[in-house]
């Protein structure tokens, strides 16, 4: 059972007060686990946490992190400038895309961030523009091809990623950017997305520690920092134990000493980009029950759809779902919990066992607090909900407000609303 981090009563006041749906954030949850990351990792006098901005681009959550000692990870011209207004600067900014356009590469120079090259080519890309100088510090984002796997379990596959450059490239391209004036190198790499276990760190954390001893033999360069990226996940499902940030953080600790510290490189920074532990289980989707339906299934109708909450249409993900003032209730009832929108695959939940639902029932749809709101879109012309912070001191505040139909028609030309 996952119980919500917010009672029935304070859910008939906040909706009283915000109409249905919305996203609801613990700012004591996500402070709390903040915290937790710096803990495991302050053997490492360099950490730094560069939160992944696609997770929750929420200005007044990356206010939040920063006041816990977090950087952040952008993606895009957008996600720059948004890190920038909220109070992140220079080497709190780290720059993570690919089949990145000529002015987010300049944006990310002139306002101080790390940039991540995500290819080889783009040194080339960079080198031909005639107003761009290469910065003191770069980092490179790693494929290492074929299958991660962990015993005899895959994990993913890095071989059919987009993302990253091989290990030929990776040398060529410290080379490169040396004759290019860059003196401080980085690398980071992601090998598996939503882990649920405390090996995978440390087993990625080995992988990136050994091939910075061979960047040290070959190119004689010591790197400042390796980025272990994100890749940590959570337990979506009830059954599944949460990962322990402290385990993980020994674990890469013991990896750091074996391989790092013992061959005279133990002042490498590392660095983490966790947008998905982070936040997704300090989140949560509120919505009402509109209508019940019987076919030739049971079928509970809400007021949100994918619009708010994709992943369960896009990634056929489980989101755990529980029903406000029925949590110790016996889940009688196998019911698929939709929303409006014209494709069936707009479903929370699919034959899912709960407790008898009625009309006016509000359901609160778990670990939203990450790639929720963030991957909303407007099929249907539906549009985005509220985002709703419960603050530490209890209070409630609205922190995005939902669209309104002006808001749909803004940006369209020779129509008036």
């Amino acid at each position: 059972m996952k119980i919500p981090f917010v009672t029935k009563t304070q859910l008939e006041q906040l909706t009283a007060e915000y109409p249905t749906p919305f996203h609801l954030y613990d700012e004591k949850g996500i402070r709390e686990k903040a915290r937790a990351l710096h803990t495991a990792f302050a053997w490492n006098k360099g950490f730094k946490e560069f939160f992944a901005v696609k997770a929750t681009p929420t200005p007044a959550i990356l206010k939040i992190l920063h006041e816990e000692g977090c950087g952040v990870d952008c993606a895009s011209y957008v996600e720059l400038l948004m890190s920038q207004k909220c109070g992140f600067s220079g080497s709190e900014i780290m720059f993570s895309s690919n089949d990145t356009p000529a002015e987010e590469f300049k944006f990310a120079k002139k306002i101080g961030a790390t940039i991540n090259l995500d290819a080889y080519e783009h040194i080339k890309f960079l080198s031909a523009l005639t107003d761009f100088e290469f910065p003191e510090t770069m980092s490179l984002r790693y494929n290492p091809g074929g299958v991660f796997s962990m015993g005899t379990k895959i994990m993913d596959n890095p071989e059919e990623s987009k993302f990253g450059m091989t290990k030929a490239q990776l040398f060529q391209g410290i080379k490169d950017l040396q004759q290019l004036g860059v003196k401080k190198f980085g690398i980071h790499s992601f090998l598996a997305s939503n882990t649920v276990t405390n090996e995978y760190y440390p087993e990625l954390a080995r992988q990136l520690f050994e091939l910075a001893l061979e960047i040290h033999e070959k190119t004689g360069v010591t790197l400042d920092f390796i980025n272990l990226s994100g890749g940590i996940g959570v337990n979506y499902r009830p059954e599944e134990k949460a990962n322990d940030i402290a385990i993980i953080g020994e674990g890469v600790h013991q990896v750091y000493d074996e391989v790092l510290t013992q061959n005279g490189l133990g002042e490498v920074k590392i660095f983490t980009e966790l947008g998905r532990f982070m936040l997704a289980p300090h989140g949560v989707l509120v919505t009402k029950v509109l209508h019940l339906k019987e076919t030739y299934r049971s079928y509970v109708g809400v007021d949100a759809s994918a619009v708010n909450l994709m992943r369960p249409a896009f990634y056929n993900a489980y989101h755990h779902i529980s029903v406000s003032g029925k949590d110790n209730d016996v889940a009688t009832e196998i019911y698929d919990v939709t929303g409006s929108l014209c494709e069936n695959n707009d479903k929370f939940a699919k034959q899912r066992s709960l407790p008898k639902i009625e009309i006016g029932d509000l359901l609160v749809i778990h670990d939203t607090g990450a790639h929720g709101f963030s991957m909303g879109y407007q099929y249907n012309a539906k549009l985005r909900s509220s985002e709703i912070l419960l603050q530490e001191d209890g209070k409630s505040r609205m922190i995005r407000r939902a669209e309104k139909p002006e808001d749909y028609f803004a940006t369209l030309q020779g129509f008036e609303f």
